[in-house]
């Protein structure tokens, strides 16, 4: 291709989404319901205060092409968001992938759910065979230089966090479970309660005041019930008011 002025876009040059292939048909489905619902409230509560919704990208086992030398290199991790980014492609299209070298912002975090298929890989304990790819470590760590990793094992409950800190992640010392992230306002941490109908321990976000972020079932329920109790507080206080003017004699005109 001849050279133009001004020069194309690599949108125009490089491969796009849509030229990658966005599924492996050795890798169908997901490997149970809690990958499904988990990253489903990762992204109902990542709710940064400083971006707005349409420049927010979260993905859950989507293909993330990071090399243009290897166009047939990804990984799909389990739960990942993107900032400052359009929350279509293009401003237009739902994403069939995420191509960095199209979208050109890296992810500011992911995070995988341990399997006993995938924890060598996930904890770069993993020696590289140089006829494959790189692990999800390296490439989170040293290809894409990924800020905040963060790993959580259902089974034991078990939430790891581990920080870009020069050239290598560093695992952080947690407390209570929770980890704050100050960039973006948010924490991440481990909440025990129902989401689908399922009791049991959740990885979701928190604001600065140390509250669970709600997902929108719960702020529908919550103002539901402040609703309730505002109807209870004025029921309440006609029957006050209605005691008082019958205590001085009077008959309420209900």
């Amino acid at each position: 291709m001849y050279q133009t002025n001004p020069p194309l876009s690599p949108k125009e040059t490089l491969p796009t989404m849509y030229d990658l292939p966005s599924e492996d048909p050795e890798e169908p489905g997901l490997p149970d319901q809690f990958h499904l619902f988990q990253p489903q409230l990762l992204a109902e509560t990542f709710r940064p205060p400083d971006y707005p919704s349409d420049q927010i990208f979260t993905g859950s086992d989507l293909n993330l092409y990071y090399d243009l030398r290897h166009l047939s290199w990804y990984k799909r991790p389990d739960w990942f968001a993107v900032l400052g980014v359009p929350s279509l492609y293009d401003k237009r299209d739902l994403r069939l992938s995420y191509v960095v070298w199209q979208e050109a912002v890296n992810p500011h975090i992911i995070v995988e759910l341990l399997s006993p298929g995938t924890e060598k890989e996930d904890l770069g304990q993993t020696l590289r065979d140089v006829e494959k790819p790189p692990g999800k470590w390296e490439v989170y760590e040293q290809i894409l230089r990924v800020p905040y990793y963060a790993i959580f094992d259902r089974y034991k409950s078990e939430f790891r966090m581990f920080q870009l800190t020069g050239a290598r992640y560093a695992e952080v010392k947690l407390s209570d479970f929770r980890f704050w992230i100050p960039e973006i306002e948010l924490g991440l941490g481990v909440w025990t309660g129902s989401y689908k109908t399922v009791e049991m321990s959740w990885l979701r976000w928190y604001d600065k005041h140390g509250n669970w972020i709600l997902t929108s079932t719960e702020e529908e329920r919550k103002k539901a019930e402040q609703e309730r109790q505002k109807l209870e507080q004025e029921r309440q206080k006609t029957e006050r008011l209605i005691a008082q003017l019958r205590a001085l004699g009077v008959e309420p005109d209900l």
